[in-house]
């Protein structure tokens, strides 16, 4: 089922979110929906704030990334449940993000080139991985949602003021996706 990708303006999108268990309630189907609403809106990562769940998950797939770009690195398809970057080390990069709860808006974004992560995947399988470029992103992305942070929390306070008015109107539900999108009413 495609769920409404929760917009810019709901307070859970700024919430911590919390640590789950192998026997959340309805966790299966909650990933299958995730993914379905994640291609639904063409997007390479989701997290479970994003579609009204303040739960410590979200998911990852880079590999269409690789397929569209023509880029040369190892893909990703993952579900990250109760995940903490141990580590962000290498240099800064810049790369223009996005996101589905603040559509139409793209911004650079600094982040470092690599990550360490311990996490446990749909099936509660414990790991810890380290990943690089563009999957670090993507991942530390979606780790944000999880942690109550957005994107253009990390942009230059100017930058912040010239998106305001875009961002204005995204809170009021003011957008234009091909996506199902649900609006914070007070």
């Amino acid at each position: 089922m495609i769920l409404p990708v929760t917009l810019y303006g709901d307070p859970i999108l700024k919430k911590q979110a919390e640590n789950i268990t192998a026997e959340h309630p309805n966790l299966q189907d909650i990933i299958k929906n995730m993914w379905q609403t994640m291609y639904a809106a063409s997007g390479v990562g989701l997290a479970a704030p994003q579609v009204g769940l303040s739960i410590r998950l979200f998911l990852v797939d880079t590999v269409q990334l690789k397929d569209k770009k023509k880029r040369e690195f190892d893909g990703i398809k993952k579900a990250f449940i109760n995940p903490t970057i141990l580590s962000e080390t290498g240099d800064e990069w810049k790369y223009e993000e996005g996101c589905l709860s603040i559509p139409g808006i793209r911004e650079d974004v600094f982040r470092n080139e690599t990550i360490k992560i311990h996490y446990f995947d749909e099936n509660f399988n414990e790991f810890t991985e380290e990943y690089n470029s563009i999957n670090a992103r993507v991942i530390q992305h979606e780790y944000d949602h999880i942690e109550g942070v957005l994107f253009i929390d990390k942009l230059k306070p100017l930058t912040k003021k010239l998106i305001q008015g875009k961002l204005s109107k995204i809170m009021r539900g003011e957008v234009d996706t091909d996506y199902r999108v649900k609006a914070y009413k007070k």
